[in-house]
């Protein structure tokens, strides 16, 4: 068991239902996913994972409140990355490029980016459910390898397929939490 594990889950879970409540969590918690999946597809270990997910954290923070203007499609494009971090890991088997890993999570983001600004809070409630769903999962998986790895990187087309349903009912769920909660927080007219 590997006891990281236990703030990855912690930092997905937040992200997952939490998301869209605030931008500062919202783009804090999906750099770090951001940074953790990268460098833990690349095959870093906790320690080096945790701190490039921290700086990426940092920078992804710093960047957004730069260019304010510009933060939904910044939020979408790390949270998509996050996405694209997942489903990347979710196809390759554990045997991937680092340039593919870039390209296509670099595209995800970029994707995702686009449509946050287009549509708003419903796409980053979508986008955060569906990051933190997999850093979540991710954290299970180190958390009892034995028995949830596969959650992390699945190593048959049964596997993918168990692990791509769990991350979506996952995610499903922190989606529908986020639009309860945001729909509690507005005023009646």
């Amino acid at each position: 068991m590997d006891g990281s594990g236990l703030g990855v889950l912690a930092v997905g879970l937040v992200l997952c239902f939490l998301g869209i409540r605030s931008l500062h969590l919202a783009v804090a918690a999906s750099g770090f996913a951001l940074g953790w999946l990268i460098a833990e597809g690349l095959g870093s270990g906790p320690g080096v994972a945790a701190v490039v997910g921290l700086a990426t954290a940092l920078g992804a923070w710093v960047v957004v409140m730069l260019v304010l203007r510009a933060a939904l499609f910044f939020v979408g494009a790390i949270t998509g990355g996050v996405v694209g971090a997942k489903l990347f890991g979710l196809l390759e088997h554990g045997e991937g490029s680092v340039l593919l890993a870039i390209l296509f999570v670099v595209a995800v983001g970029f994707i995702a980016g686009l449509t946050a600004q287009r549509f708003r809070s419903a796409v980053l409630a979508v986008a955060c459910a569906l990051g933190g769903a997999g850093l979540a999962l991710s954290g299970l998986a180190r958390l009892f390898p034995g028995t949830l790895g596969l959650l992390r990187v699945p190593n048959s087309a049964a596997e993918a397929v168990i692990s791509t349903a769990v991350w979506l009912a996952l995610a499903g769920s922190g989606w529908a939490f986020q639009r309860r909660r945001t729909r509690e927080r507005r005023p009646a007219a």
